[in-house]
């Protein structure tokens, strides 16, 4: 059986990583700083508890692993402002990464993924491009944008086959309850009422499951090694509509429109060009966003 490392097992996309490659048969090792929630256990998995800014500790923890793949998932939305957390993010996402690459056999990794991020580009015109000019503002974009020049540097250098793919927005079952639509969804089936900004904004919604089938179609794949692959929906939506929608679909909630102001540096349209992901991986997104809220919102009741 092919080995697999997940890193952030125990998140919202690592949970649906681990999930598909189960059902590929393959033999799946997951590493985080906690042990995974009941509702994010798999069985047969082994789960490894390591502090990654800690060399020692996740060489121990690793010592004398091999894998076939490696799939980074790891950080993802944990957004803090610059200051001793955004400090401690950006050095937590870099050495944890720069520590698994010395003490993994990195020339044996017949893949390596990264789960990078939209907000790697900035504040860019949407649609966006993978060429586009890169402008992090935030220390989770420079922590991401760093970690994907590391890699391909390793990449250029020595042949390191990885894969980047910068997601945007990701939803499904099992999100984390700080995320958009778990926000919205939550107070909705309640019918409380809650604040929201005027919702001017547009971004794009993918759903989980399409986001792990592109990544699966890029683990087998040599021509993507070395490729910045933006992954999204393609279509994009007013918040504000996305807000109307999910209370029309549950039938109760109380949004309180434009009660929240929007956070510095909101980019009010913030979604991707994703004709390379078509063409390279030959995916395309299956699930609409209709059927995708819909089963969204079932998990969460």
């Amino acid at each position: 059986m092919k080995k697999v490392l997940v890193i952030g097992g125990t998140g919202f996309i690592g949970f649906h990583i681990i999930k598909q490659a189960k059902k590929r048969g393959l033999n799946v090792y997951s590493i985080s700083l906690h042990k995974p929630k009941a509702c994010r256990y798999h069985r047969g998995v082994k789960y490894i508890k390591a502090d990654f800014s800690d060399f020692e500790n996740l060489k121990e923890k690793l010592i004398n692993s091999n894998f076939d793949y490696v799939i980074n998932a790891g950080g993802y939305g944990e957004h803090p402002d610059f200051g001793q957390e955004g400090d401690q993010l950006i050095k937590s996402h870099l050495y944890g990464l720069i520590n698994l690459l010395q003490i993994l056999n990195y020339k044996k990794i017949k893949k390596f993924i990264q789960i990078g991020s939209s907000s790697e580009y900035g504040k860019v015109k949407s649609p966006i491009h993978e060429e586009a000019k890169c402008k992090p503002n935030t220390p989770y974009s420079i922590a991401k944008i760093s970690c994907t020049n590391i890699l391909l540097n390793l990449y250029f250098n020595e042949k390191f086959p990885v894969t980047i793919f910068r997601l945007f927005q990701v939803y499904g079952p099992n999100q984390e309850d700080n995320r958009i639509l778990p926000y919205i969804i939550k107070n909705c089936l309640k019918n409380k009422s809650f604040k929201t900004t005027s919702g001017k904004q547009y971004n794009d919604f993918c759903y989980i499951d399409d986001v792990v089938d592109a990544i699966f179609k890029s683990l087998f794949l040599n021509k993507t090694n070395g490729q910045i692959i933006n992954l999204g929906s393609g279509k994009p939506i007013k918040i504000l509509n996305l807000i109307l929608l999910v209370k029309k679909l549950i039938g109760k909630g109380r949004p309180s429109i434009g009660g929240l102001k929007y956070k510095k540096g909101t980019n009010m349209k913030n979604f991707p060009n994703i004709k390379k992901a078509k063409k390279i991986l030959t995916w395309h997104p299956k699930i609409n966003l209709i059927d995708g809220l819909k089963s969204t919102i079932k998990s969460f009741k």
